[in-house]
């Protein structure tokens, strides 16, 4: 008995594809059996076939005339079939010296006629062959019968492939579902684990999860929560602003976020602060919403304690710089000969309250009553007196600097004693003279430039006065700066230069 070879394909890759097929299935195998019966009838045969070759066996996933189910690959007919073009016929299984000594021929069920079509996949690989038996030797299939065996083979692989995809398809739904559920229990153990209360939504905004968080807050079912029911769990003073806002979201699509108070379990209204994002599509459609609520209670409850104590204090610090001012003046009417002096202290008190008023914070580090980081701002506001809001007296040239409270109180009294200055012995002191403020920024320094014209000729003084050493202390001392003088005969220029990191704090640049 001869065993087929190969002939150059690949057995490995032809048993991987044969492994795709499901065999066992019954109705795929009634199919097989309706077809093998059809088969043995056209051909006048006792025995159809659709026989499946293994690695060490052939099995017969269709019949008709047999209780055979199976036989070793070695003493199959298929084997050699199925690597044929086109139909192999033997007339005589006991006179072909392939199988002559074949135990299906000597013995049961006495093989002597045999016609097998072979059976490739779409890949073009051999998988077995249906074929026709029977135990007398007879002359090959007529024309009719062998186009009929054609047919039923092509029929038999049909539906064998389309087996093989439905089980694919089965397969893929079962990992695809697997994977469904193990990335949603990720999510779920992952959420129930964070300590904020997490929802997610439909792409319409309905509520249909939330984690355990949420539960064990409320103290209600989560299904008491699902849709829009969790808005009944909202104060009623904050109900209507967080559907709006929500409502909002929703259309334009855009990041929610928002504070209200959400009742607990033991009958207490907490502030939370609520955030969620869009998941989207990769066609930008809106898959689901899913968000976090945090609870800013205790926060909330401390930021308005310290907002009320700033307040006081600002309102304290006020109060102060009256009280100094008031006492200034006292002493003034009872020393005539210290009002110069006792004036000049005023205006520098004066200068400081201003230059408070225009960059106090509160405690939440807001600025009031709006956010006065602007130092042309504050200079605005502390030269009005001096005619700051008169282009033709003033001008300000260059970008903007960020200020913040912790510069604001040396640069007010540096800007104030040259103004006081300028108004006293130099440009101000004339009807047309002029001051340029030319702000910049080079590297990490901020260049702050006073330049005075139009006034009367200044010169250096010989000595060095109570404003000059305010003017060290300020920039020098509590600014980490540098102050350059140019005593031209057109007017004085003073230049200041001060590290940004001085002027305000990161974040408020």
């Amino acid at each position: 008995m001869n065993t087929p070879k190969p002939h150059g394909l690949s057995e490995a890759e032809r048993l991987a594809a044969l492994e795709t097929y499901p065999i066992e299935d019954g109705d795929v195998r009634k199919k097989l059996d309706r077809l093998a019966r059809l088969a043995a009838t056209v051909c006048g045969a006792p025995v159809g076939l659709v026989s499946l070759v293994g690695s060490d066996r052939q099995v017969f996933v269709g019949r008709a005339g047999t209780e055979l189910a199976e036989t070793p690959r070695a003493w199959s007919f298929c084997d050699h079939a199925m690597r044929q073009e086109a139909c192999m016929t033997v007339p005589d299984a006991g006179r072909d010296e392939r199988f002559a000594d074949n135990p299906l021929v000597t013995g049961e069920p006495g093989i002597r006629f045999y016609a097998g079509q072979p059976l490739r996949s779409p890949e073009g690989l051999p998988l077995g062959a249906f074929c026709v038996i029977d135990t007398k030797p007879r002359p090959a299939l007529d024309s009719e019968q062998c186009e009929t065996l054609e047919t039923l083979a092509e029929a038999a692989m049909a539906i064998l492939e389309k087996a093989r995809i439905e089980a694919r398809s089965r397969k893929l739904a079962e990992e695809q579902s697997w994977q469904i559920e193990h990335h949603r229990h990720r999510f779920e153990t992952l959420a129930d684990a964070m300590p904020q209360l997490v929802w997610a939504t439909t792409p319409d905004g309905q509520v249909d999860y939330l984690n355990r968080g949420w539960r064990e807050f409320t103290g209600r079912p989560l299904e008491d929560s699902y849709g829009h029911k969790w808005l009944g769990f909202l104060h009623p003073d904050d109900a209507e602003k967080t559907a709006g806002v929500w409502s909002e979201s929703l259309e334009s699509r855009k990041p929610y976020e928002i504070e209200y108070r959400l009742f607990r379990h033991d009958g207490q209204y907490r502030w939370q602060l609520a955030r969620g994002l869009p998941m989207l599509a990769p066609d930008g459609e809106i898959l689901r919403w899913i968000g976090t609520c945090t609870d800013i209670h205790d926060q909330k409850e401390t930021s308005d304690l310290l907002a009320i104590l700033s307040r006081e204090l600002n309102h304290r610090i006020k109060n102060i710089f009256a009280v100094i001012g008031g006492l200034i003046a006292l002493t003034v009417r009872r020393h005539p000969e210290a009002r110069d002096l006792g004036r000049d202290l005023q205006d520098r008190i004066l200068a400081l309250g201003r230059a408070h008023d225009y960059v106090r914070t509160d405690a939440r580090g807001e600025f009031e009553p709006h956010p006065h980081t602007s130092l042309k701002g504050m200079l605005e506001a502390l030269l009005a007196p001096y005619g700051a809001r008169d282009e033709a007296r003033f001008t300000m040239t260059g970008q903007d600097i960020a200020i913040d409270d912790r510069s604001a109180t040396p640069l007010a009294l540096y800007f104030h004693e040259l103004a006081t200055n300028a108004a006293k012995y130099g440009a101000l002191s004339a009807d047309d003279g002029t001051v340029e403020i030319a702000l910049s920024e080079n590297g990490d320094d901020a260049e702050l430039t006073w330049s005075e014209s139009g006034g009367p000729p200044v010169l250096p003084s010989s000595e060095n006065g109570f404003g000059a050493a305010l003017i060290d202390m300020s920039i020098h001392r509590q600014l980490g700066g540098r102050v350059e003088y140019d005593w031209r005969r057109t007017g004085l220029v003073v230049r200041a230069i001060v590290p940004r990191s001085a002027l305000a704090r990161e974040g408020n640049t």
